[in-house]
């Protein structure tokens, strides 16, 4: 068997989350590959909202195994935290949930060292979750960190307390940030303690093991393309591979496993924190996007930038994932505009361009739009695409000539109900 692939196409919130949890009954397994508690999932079912942020997708399936898989960095409040989210629901996690021993920890003092390093970047800060995830993959990087492995090791403490030394010395840096370990470091001690209750694995065996069993595998991903640490808006990107790449240092499987790549966009864009966003609407047509979409951060809650959709990053972001097939969310938040913007190309400088150039960051970036009609009714009732307004179906039609991919899959809502099948799912 293949190892199907679900990521983001932009800046990340595209609505992963929802697409993994219909899609969930097809597989076996749901392996999240990078990342970290940075990362959002919402998930809404029998009235009920649910937001992710380690904890795979898959979780709420029953007979579906879920894996956290060696490129994802844990935080064991945070996981812990999740897990008593779940409580309610009365989810068997130890019999669904599986944890890789080569993935790292994030420990306290790595979030401190976020904080100091964004406060000191003043104007220039990147817009860091602050959750620790930069510097726990630099001492991945680096050679120094700890993994979910060590916690079961005799000289764990010894370890530990090495590394939060080293760190404590690299926030001498700062000596105008204060903060206090102590009352961080007593939770995540007891926490590493609860985790160690989740079966903790040899994932890449266990991963390569299923396919060799014919077992049906779906990755994960977290925020979005444009945000990858190689292919991203660079230096505004998180600090892991969120490309199709990733899953194969994400799971230990090998790029002749993978199968479908489905790529997940909003009908029209969106991202948190600074960075170029060639499509941004900093007007009363971006508030309205906002309004509608309720965007804002399911992990930090600040507002989202919004902007019109913006077709030469998408074609970029499906080149690098070389995506099969697309879900396009978030259609129901157009219901109300008569018209709709579509970014074709950029001028930059006086010259066109229809593709992603290298630096955005530091140039003006025009967008040219092309105008198509809305359909400006409500969608969120759908239950078929065959209902849906004629202008809806141009829309989509219009997008997947432009993108040569098509789009299985359009979202009219939040809920795993509001979900129109265009073609045939995974």
């Amino acid at each position: 068997m293949k190892v199907d692939v679900l990521l983001g196409l932009q800046w990340g919130d595209e609505g992963k989350g929802k697409i993994v949890d219909v899609l969930t009954p097809k597989y076996d397994i749901i392996a999240r590959f990078q990342g970290g508690p940075n990362a959002g999932h919402t998930l809404e079912f029998e009235g009920n909202k649910h937001v992710l942020h380690t904890i795979p997708s898959g979780i709420f399936r029953e007979g579906v195994m879920n894996v956290i898989g060696n490129g994802v960095v844990i935080d064991p409040v945070i996981f812990q935290t999740e897990l008593d989210k779940l409580e309610p629901y009365n989810i068997d996690v130890k019999s669904r949930l599986t944890i890789s021993k080569k993935a790292h920890l994030i420990l306290p003092t790595h979030r401190i060292l976020d904080a100091a390093s964004e406060t000191a970047k003043g104007k220039n800060k990147i817009g860091s979750t602050l959750k620790g995830i930069g510097p726990t993959y630099m001492d991945k990087t680096g050679r120094n960190g700890l993994r979910v492995g060590d916690i079961y090791a005799p000289n764990f403490e010894q370890k530990y307390k090495a590394l939060v030394k080293k760190h404590e010395s690299m926030l001498s840096r700062y000596p105008d940030f204060e903060y206090n370990l102590t009352e961080l470091e007593g939770p995540w001690l007891k926490a590493v303690e609860l985790l160690k209750e989740i079966p903790a694995v040899d994932s890449e065996h266990y991963i390569n093991d299923a396919i060799k069993s014919g077992k049906k595998i779906l990755a994960e991903g977290a925020q979005g393309t444009m945000l990858d640490i190689d292919f991203g808006t660079y230096p505004y990107v998180t600090s892991s591979n969120t490309v199709t790449a990733g899953t194969c240092t994400g799971l230990g499987v090998a790029p002749s496993t993978i199968g479908n790549v489905i790529g997940i966009f909003k009908a029209y864009c969106t991202r948190v924190g600074s960075g170029p966003f060639p499509t941004e609407l900093n007007d009363e047509i971006g508030e309205k996007l906002r309004k509608e979409g309720f965007e804002f951060g399911a992990t930090t809650g600040r507002p989202r930038r919004c902007g019109w959709i913006d077709l030469p990053q998408l074609k970029y972001a499906i080149m690098i994932n070389g995506a099969t097939e697309l879900s396009m969310m978030k259609a129901d938040v157009l219901d109300n505009f008569e018209t709709i913007k579509v970014c074709t190309h950029y001028i930059i400088d006086g010259e066109k361009y229809d593709y992603f150039p290298y630096d955005v960051n530091d140039v003006e970036v025009i967008p040219v739009y092309e105008e198509i009609n809305g359909w400006n009714c409500d969608t969120t009732k759908l239950t078929s695409i065959n209902d849906a307004p004629m202008e809806l179906k141009a829309y989509v039609e219009y997008l997947e000539q432009k993108l040569e991919v098509p789009i299985s899959v359009v979202s009219v809502g939040p809920d795993r109900t509001q979900t129109l099948e265009n073609k045939v799912l995974a």
